[in-house]
């Protein structure tokens, strides 16, 4: 009889569990369904926009094709070149992304263009150190 019993609540145990996950993941699905569909209509309405993120997926691919070819080869002569094309990378993607940050809500006492223009000048400044740290 206590076998049975041990049986039972373990198997009402694992029902509740597959439950608990399944609704885990129905609660993940439904998050992901509606934060893609407000992404596609934040980039239907806004051009820039979708240049922005379109150049952040280039930085990205652009970054994971060094760092594999980095692994693949397994010699690191050129690491002073690897270090700056990949801090390029990442810098200017971080960058993209603060762009992006003040086109969507832009931060109160700080334009468009003025966050355009600081953009710039840091993304200059951002390749000028890189291309005097290759020597």
């Amino acid at each position: 009889m206590a076998a049975q019993t041990t049986l039972n609540t373990t198997s009402a145990s694992a029902n509740r569990q597959s439950k608990q996950s399944n609704s885990v993941w129905n609660d993940f699905v439904d998050a992901y369904n509606v934060a893609t569909k407000s992404y596609w209509d934040t980039i239907k309405e806004n051009k820039k926009l979708r240049l922005i993120d379109t150049f952040c997926l280039f930085l990205v691919l652009i970054g994971i094709i060094q760092f594999t070819f980095m692994c693949l080869i397994r010699d690191n002569f050129p690491f002073n070149g690897f270090l700056s094309g990949f801090i390029i990378c990442v810098g200017q993607f971080v960058l993209l992304i603060s762009l992006r940050m003040q086109y969507v809500n832009p931060f109160p006492g700080i334009s468009k263009n003025k966050a355009l223009g600081e953009f710039v000048v840091a993304s200059l400044m951002l390749h000028f150190v890189c291309l005097h740290f290759i020597n």
